[in-house]
């Protein structure tokens, strides 16, 4: 029989854990739970240490950020299969059992996803994650039930089971052994999309990666960074080009990479038209950030990087902002 552990990565993140730890150890019964702290300033630890004792905590020198502090903390758990859960859920009755299932099941998936629907209005898809991720032509990420800032309400329209591009870092279950097989997280992403690079190098050692409606989630979102944050802003778009250039085919980076630039510069302008310079200068910041270390990303690409499969044919921003298609099943 596998093993199952959850693991929860917290920064200052006290009031989201005496918030939802309740839940998760109600409806998580005889599961073990690590909690890794990343350098807290507020009274997470002292909390943990005299609240849950029965929780392992292990705490960490400084913020090693979501990649690495992750690979900190599941370097010390030893169960089969660790969910990964950040401090912000609430869990469901029955959440864990469906996802162990699917990786019981399937020898061959390294991670399945639940469904992640909003803490504030419980009708509607969440942000990160929703129904199941997926990539564009140019390496945006979406979902089904979440493209851009638009989130539909949940109707089953997604109630399938479904093999997706890439699992959420808000909430998933993840096989240990294809995790350490493809050396974890990437430390240098720190947070934001390095889920996204595991799921694609986990498709190119022949994993697979699935969703379940069967399981569902609730995120507030924005636990650690705001989603209006500059910091947000700027990882995401570094990340983003960091995720192209270790993982898009030899003959393809230099056009899409291209394609790619111009396309963040007009969200760039976006952002300077609608007031956010901070955000516009996130951007650009991003950008001479990724020319600094365009050498050193490229030499960390895998022995193969020529499975296509992951990456959807069309451009998600021609598909929302010129056809309006702003929901997953009209694409």
């Amino acid at each position: 029989m596998a093993t199952t552990a959850i693991a929860i990565l917290n920064y200052n993140g006290k009031d989201h854990l005496e918030k939802f730890l309740p839940s998760l150890l109600k409806h998580s019964t005889n599961i073990p739970i690590y909690i890794g702290d990343n350098a807290s300033t507020d009274d997470s630890i002292y909390f943990l240490q005299n609240q849950y004792p029965e929780i392992t905590l292990i705490t960490f020198s400084e913020n090693y950020g979501y990649s690495k502090g992750y690979n900190k903390l599941l370097a010390q758990v030893e169960e089969n299969y660790i969910a990964l859960v950040n401090s912000d859920i609430e869990v469901t009755e029955n959440w864990l059992a469906p996802l162990i299932n699917i990786l019981d099941k399937g020898k061959n998936t390294a991670a399945v996803q639940p469904k992640i629907k909003s803490y504030h209005n419980k009708n509607l898809f969440e942000y990160a994650g929703a129904a199941g991720g997926y990539i564009d032509t140019y390496g945006y990420p979406f979902c089904r039930g979440r493209i851009f800032n638009t989130l539909e309400k949940d109707i089953g329209q997604y109630d399938n089971l479904q093999s997706i591009a890439w699992a959420s870092g808000a909430c998933f279950l993840v096989r240990k052994s294809a995790f350490d097989s493809v050396g974890g997280f990437d430390d240098d992403f720190f947070a934001h999309m390095e889920e996204i690079d595991l799921c694609w190098r986990f498709t190119g050692k022949g994993f697979s990666i699935q969703f379940t409606p069967k399981s569902t989630v609730y995120h507030v979102g924005g636990g650690t960074l705001a989603y209006e944050s500059p910091f947000k802003t700027y990882l995401n778009f570094r990340n983003g080009l960091y995720l192209l250039i270790k993982n898009l085919p030899t003959s393809e980076i230099k056009k899409k990479i291209f394609i790619r630039v111009l396309l963040d510069w007009l969200s760039a302008f976006y952002f300077l038209l609608q007031g956010k310079g901070k955000q516009f200068i996130a951007v650009f910041k991003a950008h001479i950030k990724v020319l600094k270390n365009w050498r050193y990303f490229y030499a960390k690409r895998p022995p193969s990087t020529s499975d296509k499969r992951i990456l959807e044919p069309y451009s998600i921003v021609w598909q929302y902002f010129v056809n309006r298609k702003n929901k997953f099943n009209q694409l």
